[in-house]
Parts: structure tokens; C-alpha cells; sequence
């Protein structure tokens, strides 16, 4: 019989456990609940062990991510649900994961509409991110950013040396399984307003937000966005020689820098679809 494990990344989540555990237990009674304590200050804890339920606490914060792979590393399911411990997630919507996965599908992502996002720049950063990424994969990217999914546990573990140790995980773990070829489904879901006070920091994740932009690429297919980039620069540097030469019968430094740019971008862009091969490469 195949077991389901929960894995609840939390840091000063206690207000929020202490009503959603009960309710994870009521939804899922056989599902083995890890919270992982990423350096909490408040009584998260002191809730677990109240409430029967398996904590694995770090001395000091390492990210959500880091929260992530501690808890992939200890469950001992076959199936592995990563949802926030924030109350964001409704316990019910589990075993509609579940049903998902269970045709045939590797990962299934709970996706947020647009009245579940947190604000409208969150909301337009979500979207600008799912168009980049369904460009990027040829496939519908519902959600990108997601906490809120069901993996299998021997998939998922393949990846655990690309995931970061901060946010970005749900971005990293999505495109990993597209450029590995193994089935992604999206699940529509309404996620509630968080309980608590929100660990997002504009500007710090302002700046993680634009770089994520970057990592989409590199996690599956680097070429998709240098060649584009490197076609513009010879393009400009094909319109300003034609205007030089219209106006000036010469041909500028700036024309020649152009040209220059596209090379180097295209082969920047080569040698990351390289890069990005080797580290997808699993040795037989």
C-alpha cells in the first residue's frame, strides 16, 4: 500500500498549525504530517507535539526551500504533498491532487486563480512568469509558483541538488520535471488569505522575482532565450550600420559593438544549453 506523506515548511506559522493540523489530520488520517520549524520563534514546536505531529525543527532560518528538501529527505511516503503551513491551503483539495496523480502524472500543482493571489503585483508577476514559462516548455504553465502540490517522492528526490534554499523551489522543482519529460498536471484551487503576517519583502523579492525570469530559462532551455537576444543586437547593429551608411557612407564603432554583443550572447547562450544538458544528465 502506497503512503502519503505531508510536508508543511513553516516558520512562526503557529496561529495558522494550530487550526490547520487538526484539519489535516481529519482530511488525510493515514498520511504521514512533517512539519519542518525553519528557525521559528513562537510556539510551533510546542503545537506539534500537542497535536501528535512530527516536527523537524532548525536552529536557525534556512529558507523555505531548505524547509522543503529537509522534509523530501525524511518522509518515508511514496507520495509526497507540499503545501503551506499558512492556512492558505484547504485540506480538501488533497484528494483532488491525488485523484490527478493518479492518471498517470508525475507532479500535479494546485493553481491559485486570480482572486487567490497575494495582491496585484504578486498576481502580474505570476502571470508574466506562467506566459515565460509555457513559452519556454511548449506546455500550459497554470501556476508556476505554487506551494500547493503532490509529487512522487522518487522523482522529486532526483532534483533535490537544483532547489534552491530560499522561494523559488515551486519554480525549480516545475521546470525540472519539463525538461526531464516527466508529466505535469495544474488543478485549479482557491487559496485563502494567509494567516498572519507575510514573510515577502518587496524589494529583497522584487529583485528574486526578476531572477526567477532568468532561472526559467536556464532550468530548461537556455538557447530559447539568447538567440532571441542575440538575433536583436544583430538586428540594431544591422540598422544602425544601414543608417551610418545612408547618412555617412561609413561604417561606426557602434555597429561593430553590436555585432560583437550578439556573438558573445549567442555564445553565452551555447555554452548554458551545455551546462544545462550535463547537470539534467544522469549517470547509468
Amino acid at each position: 500500500m502506497k503512503r502519503l506523506s505531508i510536508i508543511l515548511p513553516a516558520k512562526n506559522e503557529a496561529a495558522a498549525l494550530m487550526a490547520l493540523l487538526p484539519r489535516l489530520r481529519d482530511a488525510q488520517p493515514e498520511a504521514e504530517i512533517i512539519v519542518v520549524d525553519d528557525g521559528s520563534t513562537d510556539s510551533t514546536r510546542d503545537i506539534c507535539a500537542s497535536l501528535g505531529v512530527r516536527c523537524l525543527s532548525s536552529p536557525y532560518s534556512m529558507g523555505n526551500g531548505a524547509a522543503i528538501k529537509r522534509g523530501a529527505r525524511a518522509a518515508s511516503g511514496d507520495t509526497l504533498i507540499f503545501m503551506d503551513g499558512d492556512g492558505q491551503h484547504d485540506p480538501a483539495d488533497i484528494a483532488r491532487l491525488l485523484e490527478k496523480l493518479e492518471q498517470g502524472y508525475d507532479m500535479v500543482v494546485g493553481a491559485r486563480d486570480w482572486g487567490s493571489q497575494a495582491g496585484v503585483g504578486r498576481g502580474v508577476a505570476n502571470t508574466v512568469y506562467n506566459w515565460l514559462a509555457t513559452c519556454m516548455t511548449g506546455h500550459e504553465v497554470a501556476d508556476l509558483t505554487s506551494g500547493f502540490r503532490a509529487v512522487r517522492a522518487d522523482k522529486f528526490r532526483e532534483f533535490l541538488h537544483l532547489l534552491p534554499n530560499g522561494f523559488s523551489y515551486p519554480t525549480t522543482s516545475t521546470m525540472a520535471f519539463f525538461r526531464s519529460a516527466y508529466p505535469v498536471a495544474y488543478l485549479p484551487i482557491k487559496a485563502s488569505q494567509r494567516v498572519g503576517k507575510s514573510h515577502i519583502k518587496p524589494i529583497r523579492d522584487g529583485i528574486r522575482f526578476l531572477l526567477i525570469i532568468f532561472k526559467i530559462a536556464t532550468l530548461y532551455s537556455p538557447l530559447k532565450l539568447f538567440v532571441p537576444a542575440s538575433a536583436l543586437f544583430f538586428l540594431l547593429g544591422c540598422a544602425n550600420y544601414a543608417w551610418t551608411f545612408a547618412h555617412g557612407g561609413r561604417l561606426t564603432n557602434m555597429s561593430t559593438l553590436l555585432w560583437s554583443a550578439a556573438v558573445i550572447v549567442f555564445l553565452i547562450g551555447l555554452i548554458s544549453e551545455q551546462i544545462t544538458a550535463l547537470t539534467y544528465r544522469r549517470d547509468a
